[in-house]
């Protein structure tokens, strides 16, 4: 079996099998890619079948060189995925990344901002400009909905349940679900919608996406972060802050006001409670109410 082979059939596997985005499964073919070159330059003529823990070893002594822990862990896990599948297949007996250790990588809690922080961010919008609009429904969805930048940039017209008072994400691997929306955000996306967007000249290709460019297009995630960020020292915030800021924003105040965590886990489209999970560490002050309000023994 040759590498393109294997490489091909992962992709299909990846993508039809186990769901995933176009994002993930192009991170995991680079994974192998860069596997395949180093044999290449190192003139190893190995194949995926042939290539033992050896090799793999020395791949990863010399590339994490010039890696942080975070991405070395991220490299092996790609590695051992793709190890993994042709077991699966039956092409091999053992994964030859079975006794590499990926490096300790600590937990990082996320970045939030406050109630106040978020609400000088949004004033700090000029309603005059010809973006206004769109930036404070921008705004206020990624904090009301706790949408990620890719589900935010791919939200349609079609997805607006008004009425119901929910809105259809597609999140990673095309998985669908609804999120509630509450009234003040449906208002100014209908402000946008209706008095802004309606106005543009739009490209056909993208008459049902909701959030547009000047040009008549879908919204880049390159310009979600610039719009953040613009609008995060323009309101003098003194934290790094990107569009992600406001879903962990999001989740965090939820928990803060005693939702529970698996409505949270839900609404934020994650496949395991555990990634979930990590809110329950951003503010201990909240868990020690919930010991006082509840506990017998308080």
């Amino acid at each position: 079996m040759k590498w393109q082979e294997a490489l091909n059939d992962f992709t299909l596997y990846l993508k039809i099998e186990r769901g995933m985005s176009k994002h993930t499964v192009q991170s995991y073919n680079l994974d192998v890619w860069k596997l395949i070159k180093y044999l290449e330059s190192h003139q190893m003529p190995l194949g995926p079948l042939q290539i033992t823990s050896i090799q793999i070893q020395e791949f990863i002594y010399q590339i994490a060189k010039d890696m942080n822990p975070k991405s070395q862990s991220r490299l092996i896990s790609g590695l051992r995925s793709f190890f993994d599948y042709l077991i699966f297949e039956n092409y091999l007996n053992a994964n030859p990344l079975e006794r590499i250790e990926a490096p300790k990588i600590g937990r990082k809690l996320p970045d939030t901002l406050s109630v106040n922080e978020i609400n000088l961010i949004v004033s700090a919008i000029d309603l005059d400009e010809s973006n206004g609009e769109r930036n404070r429904a921008i705004i206020e969805t990624l904090y009301s909905c706790g949408l990620r930048v890719s589900e935010l940039t791919a939200l349609k017209i079609s997805d607006l349940f008004f009425e119901e008072g929910f809105i259809k994400v597609t999140g990673k691997g095309d998985k669908q679900r609804f999120v509630p929306i509450g009234p003040l955000t449906q208002k100014y996306i209908n402000l946008y919608k209706d008095q802004i967007r309606i106005s543009m000249n739009i490209e056909a290709a993208f008459n049902d996406t909701l959030f547009l460019n000047r040009r008549g297009k879908q919204l880049s995630r390159a310009m979600i972060f610039t719009i953040v960020k613009t609008l995060g020292k323009k309101a003098e915030i003194q934290k790094k802050i990107s569009p992600h800021t406001f879903r962990h924003s999001f989740a965090t105040h939820l928990l803060e006001n005693g939702a529970d965590l698996r409505a949270i886990q839900m609404m934020l489209g994650h496949e395991s409670i555990t990634t979930t999970e990590i809110y329950m560490h951003v503010d201990k002050s909240h868990l020690k109410e919930v010991i006082n309000q509840f506990h017998p023994r308080k």
